[in-house]
């Protein structure tokens, strides 16, 4: 999320006024960052909010780079009314993105229309001049439909579907239709909908191709996962030709499942957000106004138990001939000063911990495993199946 304060702090800073019931100036997450961390450079470069894991990225040469990226890229201020939340960036800061030398940005989800169909219309035109491929969103239907296509030389091509859910928020007005720009929005997670997908898939996948389907569903909190949920996943994978689902919404990472050699990721979890220093005193050194506007930023970043500043980089390997997964390196970073650093070892062991507990019902568990840096060590998680 690299819209609202991360924005404040680019180069490129778009207009920073708001339309939420909990802030009214974007400029205010950037203090709320410094007041907790210590003062922050601005305007900072580029790379500056990738941080550590530029060098991680460099590291582990990846094929494709994909994030789900969730705010406009525009300047229109014509926000979506009905939302309490509505996330852009500045069109000049789009080149935060390249510094990551992000490929493909999975557009289906419940901010890319939070300024109207103007800022979509934006967002897209954005992403083209700057040659960063999209999926789930576009002028009509079938555009918005369409997956990104990606070839790997020597290995094949990776297939990038993107989806939507209401449950994660997405208002159903947003919908693309025949004629009118949306998003991939799935209305339901039914055998219907697995057809309809797997139409899709059969017309584009051939031989040594991976397909991934990315899905934004679910609520920003908690570990569980639905059955309706897993069921979908697994019916994705058995009949429409699935080999990775790619699920988010949620602001901590949720459980993993490795199904027929196969990877779930039911929720990635956040890598850039502005939620840094949001937190709400007590409530007898506030006045009772005051209190509930600031309500709803506690509500954010309150659940101090999930340690939503801790997030998390997927490495993912697998057979280009079958798609089963040959390997998972899981790479943790904690967001401080809107940038992404290398943990202490102690929150290493912490998000460990915390994430065996929940993946124990997949019967997986992450291992901690040394890794030497220049000048730096530190720690990447391995998922083991048990």
């Amino acid at each position: 999320m690299t819209g609202r304060g991360i924005d404040q702090a680019l180069p490129c800073p778009g207009d920073p006024a708001l339309y939420q019931p909990n802030g009214r100036n974007a400029q205010d997450y950037f203090k709320l960052a410094e007041n907790a961390n210590g003062s922050i450079p601005r305007p900072v470069h580029f790379p500056y909010i990738w941080g550590d894991a530029i060098e991680i990225l460099q590291k582990n040469a990846p094929d494709l780079r994909i994030i789900n990226l969730e705010t406009g890229i525009t300047k229109s201020n014509n926000f979506m009314p009905g939302k309490a939340i509505h996330y852009k960036m500045h069109p000049g800061n789009i080149f935060c993105l390249k510094a990551a030398e992000i490929d493909v940005c999975t557009l289906a989800n419940n901010h890319l229309l939070d300024w109207g169909y103007e800022g979509l219309m934006e967002t897209l035109d954005n992403l083209k001049k700057v040659k960063i491929k999209y999926a789930g969103a576009g002028c009509s239907r079938n555009e918005a439909e369409l997956p990104a296509t990606w070839n790997v030389a020597g290995k094949g091509r990776v297939i990038v579907f993107s989806f939507c859910c209401v449950t994660s928020g997405v208002p159903l007005s947003w919908d693309a239709e025949k004629t009118k720009p949306g998003v991939n929005l799935l209305r339901d997670l039914s055998h219907e909908t697995v057809q309809h997908i797997m139409e899709k898939v059969k017309t584009i996948k051939q031989q040594d191709d991976i397909v991934i389907a990315s899905i934004h569903w679910g609520s920003n909190w908690g570990y569980d996962i639905t059955s309706e949920q897993k069921r979908f996943a697994h019916d994705l994978i058995d009949a429409a030709g699935v080999d990775i689902i790619h699920g988010h919404s949620s602001h901590h990472p949720r459980p993993i499942e490795i199904y027929k050699n196969k990877l779930i990721i039911y929720g990635a979890g956040d890598l850039i957000n502005d939620y840094e220093g949001l937190k709400v005193r007590k409530k007898s050194k506030i006045r009772f106004k005051k209190f509930m506007k600031l309500w709803k930023l506690w509500k954010l970043n309150g659940h101090k138990k999930f340690r939503s500043d801790l997030v998390l980089m997927y490495f993912v390997s697998v057979a280009p001939s079958t798609g089963k997964l040959e390997n998972l390196k899981i790479i943790p970073m904690q967001i401080k000063k809107f940038r992404l650093n290398y943990p202490s070892s102690g929150d290493i062991e912490w998000l460990r911990n915390r994430m065996n507990k929940v993946y124990k019902n997949f019967n997986l568990q992450l291992e901690l495993k040394p890794a030497l840096s220049p000048g730096n060590t530190n720690y990447f998680l391995q998922l083991q199946q048990h």
